[in-house]
């Protein structure tokens, strides 16, 4: 490795979220600060719903569904 083109290497780094969950890390900054982390994100916390919409995965399989035989082709 060439001497003196790498950034200097912090083995523990504070990581700070806004919900004010804290841990350390290994970074080549100093202090990092998050908007969102695993304690706080809706699909971690469980609290993220998903919703099918008018039946989407009928309306699929209805799109893509083999015709009947005898069916008249559209």
């Amino acid at each position: 490795m060439k001497e003196a083109i790498h950034p200097v290497y912090y083995a523990n780094a504070p990581v700070t979220c806004v919900c004010g969950a804290s841990w350390t890390t290994g970074s080549t900054q100093k202090e990092l600060r998050v908007d969102i982390c695993s304690n706080c994100h809706p699909y971690y916390t469980g609290k993220q719903q998903r919703v099918d919409t008018e039946g989407r995965v009928d309306r699929f399989r209805r799109k893509y569904a083999t015709p009947a035989a005898g069916a008249p082709k559209k």
